[in-house]
């Protein structure tokens, strides 16, 4: 069952099955806004403590000029064709996390249960396609993602998806468990209540504290840690992760290629968050990325995906919610 309806004041689809119900709005970035387990209630994806601004509303104070960041309010985006800082590759100019994220996309119904979602870039010879499809059976989602070069030579990308896990799956006790070996930090902080020591390559899941001595990253702590830090996991054994919450009784499981997203950035602003427009978030990112870079920085250091002209690359990740 597909339902149309209004979010906040922008158009929303939501697909629902037997297990879950997830809401695409279609204007901003076909971002997938909820996620919900429909056997507990419980929607697995952050939604920010401000809120979700109407179409038309002004930019959030300390956006800087950011399009991603004019009025995000959590949920799940597409990255493309490049990901984290603004740059510019073969002369075109890129945004903060790309372009795609912050454009209306066409979307349509695809089945029962699917949405079908398409956007043809301006930076970059490239059209984007993603297919949603719930599981009728399970607590499934499986996404299948396309990338046509539309042009007539080949082209560079980096891809990412800044997929976003809240309360109350995200909160103490809960458990943070990606099949990755190694723990990246980024070379200054970006805020003073960062918890890890800067600029550490480390064995996952032992993170260096900037106060001494290391922490277990797997288990994650509440607000109450006042802190906030942004963490990049490489070396991947699979591409896999998972976050449970036992006393929840539910767990959130992301499958994808590895060979294809090699990095997952690991978002944790755990109530040290106070720059805006991120202050008061409560959070936990758990991003596949191709590089750990902007697309200019990746294909500088042959990180990059190269579509060929007139090529497409595919591929997929898939959800699944179980018990802890």
């Amino acid at each position: 069952m597909i339902l149309e309806h209004h979010v906040g004041g922008w158009r929303a689809l939501t697909a629902v099955s037997d297990h879950l119900s997830m809401t695409v709005l279609p204007e901003r970035g076909a971002e997938v806004h909820a996620l919900v387990d429909r056997a507990s209630g419980v929607d697995v994806l952050f939604h920010a403590p401000w809120g979700l601004t109407p179409p038309g509303a002004p930019p959030r104070e300390g956006w800087d000029g950011h399009a991603f960041l004019a009025s995000y309010a959590g949920g799940w985006q597409e990255l493309f064709p490049s990901c984290n800082d603004p740059c510019t590759h073969r002369g075109r100019a890129i945004g903060f996390h790309g372009e795609v994220a912050a454009i209306p996309w066409h979307v349509e119904l695809d089945g029962e249960h699917a949405l079908r979602c398409s956007i043809d870039c301006a930076t970059a010879p490239f059209r984007l396609e993603r297919r949603l499809v719930l599981a009728p059976g399970a607590a499934r989602l499986t996404v299948d993602e396309r990338v046509a070069n539309t042009g007539d030579e080949d082209w560079e990308c980096t891809w990412g998806h800044h997929l976003v896990l809240g309360p109350p799956l995200v909160g103490a006790g809960a458990r943070f468990e990606p099949a990755a070996r190694t723990l990246v930090t980024i070379p200054e902080m970006w805020e003073d209540t960062a918890r890890l020591e800067p600029g550490q390559r480390s064995e996952w899941p032992h993170g260096r504290l900037r106060a001494g001595g290391t922490t277990d990253l797997r288990d994650l702590p509440g607000p109450e840690a006042g802190s906030h830090d942004d963490t990049y996991l490489t070396d991947l054994d699979a591409g896999t992760l998972r976050v449970a919450n036992p006393e929840l009784g539910r767990a959130f499981r992301l499958d994808w290629d590895p060979a294809v997203f090699r990095w997952i950035i690991a978002w944790m602003p755990f109530g040290g968050a106070h720059a805006l427009p991120l202050a008061g978030a409560y959070a936990l990112g758990v991003e596949p990325w191709v590089a750990q870079g902007s697309l200019a920085q990746a294909a500088a250091a042959g990180e990059a995906l190269t579509v060929p002209a007139g090529g497409t690359l595919s591929t997929t990740l898939t959800i699944t919610l179980e018990p802890a």
